[in-house]
């Protein structure tokens, strides 16, 4: 790629930020046509720019043109078309129903108020989607946006820094590129949300950043998600599905089925269906399949060459092969592994490697997920409501699918997060807006009535405390003690507004 990744100085980050609260504070991002347009400038990068974006992909993660698209790109299309037509309805302030009778006159909405200048931190497996996708939501909610891209997926986020402030409004939008020390000074200022997607290490130091401001954050993270295969599941559509989904992008996806739980009879059918669906994608020289991605770094390369240096011939049941001068490493499944393995189950692999982990039966297989961190995804193939919705109830997951593996990551209509060590928030369409939102309680009172609600007044006496209870709460249920306590109230109402009242 022709582009280079510039890191941005260390001491001229403060002043980035200053910039965009300087920004904020004149409104200009409040405007809903202001940005309803910057949407649409977004939307016009993602057009003209596609093809720069889908070769700095290709560039990082040896991604086919047409996993860039369904993985990336088209889904911060659609966001953005889908904010620009809901954003009128989105930033309308909602009435409540009141309860308390003594406000029943008056006005509360909760209205919808851009939170601030927040902070976006993109992972590098996605580096346009995971970047984007939360930005989307952070201009439709009325913000001013610090964008931090990955640094190891430098030619994307190069192409993203060089082009994408061509698009938008500079004063409201601003990249800080770079890596650990660029990103602790950034994390070093204040913020008033902080979006971040990537591993739990990394997690917790975002997190304790914000806690020196106080600042709100969303963590999408990772961890071992599992998929269950149940005796009555098709096995060829299960090899289908899993097989795109573990190595969609060559496994670096935070929701890839990190490992798969079988009874121990069918582990060999599985095997063989698994197999046979890898020579029909990938064909015999996966290496030599334009369809077949790449590890994004010989960091990574090394660490997951590392994990498959633990198994040899007898659990290595496909694949095993590596070429460390072309990031590769064949798609390879492990069989017989034992859930408590002291390497491919004691971390989420994020690569090309697939455990079976074989069971008894299926509640063996529920224990072994709920002995573990809760997982950001989860993916059950069976045929039998009964059994999907049995692991459904006794499990938790931050998503879950049955019988297929990453559409719900998709389908914009449903809030993706996790849960636990799997992540905090959650976002894609209504849910991102509402993320980057303060829903800010507003009650707008009459000035009439103040004899009325004199009661509330000191000094305090036997009927205002009538009163006050009656409009807390509300007459009694049988007949005969509704008619005395309204006596009673009327009686007490007569005394505060037209006579002296008695004391306490």
């Amino acid at each position: 790629m022709a582009t280079q990744l510039v890191y941005t100085p260390v001491k001229e980050i403060p002043g980035i930020v200053a910039s965009l609260r300087k920004t904020f504070n004149t409104g200009l991002t409040k405007d809903v046509e202001f940005r309803k347009q910057q949407l649409r400038q977004l939307l016009l990068f993602m057009d003209e720019k596609k093809e720069a974006l889908t070769e700095a992909l290709y560039a990082d993660l040896h991604k086919h043109k047409m996993e860039s698209n369904v993985g990336e790109i088209s889904s911060i299309v659609d966001e953005c078309q889908y904010m620009i037509k809901n954003l009128n309805r989105l930033t309308k302030a909602v009435a409540t129903t009141k309860r308390f009778k003594m406000n029943a006159l008056d006005k509360t909405i909760i209205r919808k108020e851009a939170k601030g200048v927040v902070l976006v931190i993109g992972a590098w497996n996605y580096p346009v989607n995971l970047l984007l996708m939360p930005v989307v939501g952070a201009i439709a909610a009325g913000n001013c946006v610090a964008l931090k891209p990955s640094e190891v997926s430098a030619n994307t986020a190069a192409v993203i820094t060089q082009y994408l402030p061509n698009y938008l409004d500079k004063r409201a939008f601003a990249f800080v590129n770079g890596g650990v020390e660029e990103t602790t000074v950034t994390l070093e200022q204040r913020f008033d949300h902080i979006f971040y997607t990537g591993n739990g290490v990394v997690g917790k130091i975002v997190m304790k950043a914000a806690a020196n401001h106080l600042t709100p954050v969303t963590l999408e993270l990772g961890g071992k998600s599992p998929a269950i295969v149940a005796p009555d599941a098709d096995f060829d559509v299960t090899a289908n599905r899993l097989v795109w989904g573990k190595f969609f992008n060559n496994g670096q996806t935070c929701v890839a089925p990190d490992y798969v739980l079988v009874t121990k009879d069918q582990q060999e059918k599985l095997i063989v269906a698994i197999r046979k669906t890898l020579l029909k994608y990938y064909t015999s020289n996966p290496q030599k399949c334009e369809s077949y991605g790449r590890i994004v770094s010989t960091r990574q390369f090394d660490r997951l060459k590392g994990l498959l240096d633990h198994y040899d011939d007898s659990q290595i049941a496909v694949g095993g092969n590596v070429d460390r001068d072309d990031l590769y490493i064949e798609p390879t499944v492990l069989k017989s592994i034992s859930y408590k393995d002291e390497h491919v189950m004691q971390q989420e692999i994020f690569g090309p490697i697939l455990p079976i982990v074989p069971v008894d039966n299926m509640e063996q297989a529920i224990q072994i997920i709920n002995v573990r961190d809760q997982p950001l995804a989860m993916y059950i193939f069976a045929k039998s409501p009964a059994i999907y919705n049995n692991i459904l109830d006794k499990t938790n997951s931050g998503g879950v699918v049955v019988n297929d593996t990453l559409m719900h990551l998709q389908e914009l209509s449903l809030p993706f997060g996790g849960v636990g060590a799997s992540g905090m928030g959650s976002y894609h369409g209504e849910k991102s807006f509402d993320t980057f939102v303060h829903e800010r309680s507003t009650m707008i009172k009459s000035t009439d009535f103040e004899s009325v609600l004199a009661a509330r007044y000191p000094p305090y006496n036997d009927d205002k405390d009538t009163m006050l209870s009656f409009l807390v709460y509300g007459l009694p249920s049988s007949a005969s003690a509704k008619f005395k306590t309204l006596m009673t109230v009327w009686s007490a109402t007569w005394n505060i507004l037209f006579k002296k009242s008695s004391k306490l």
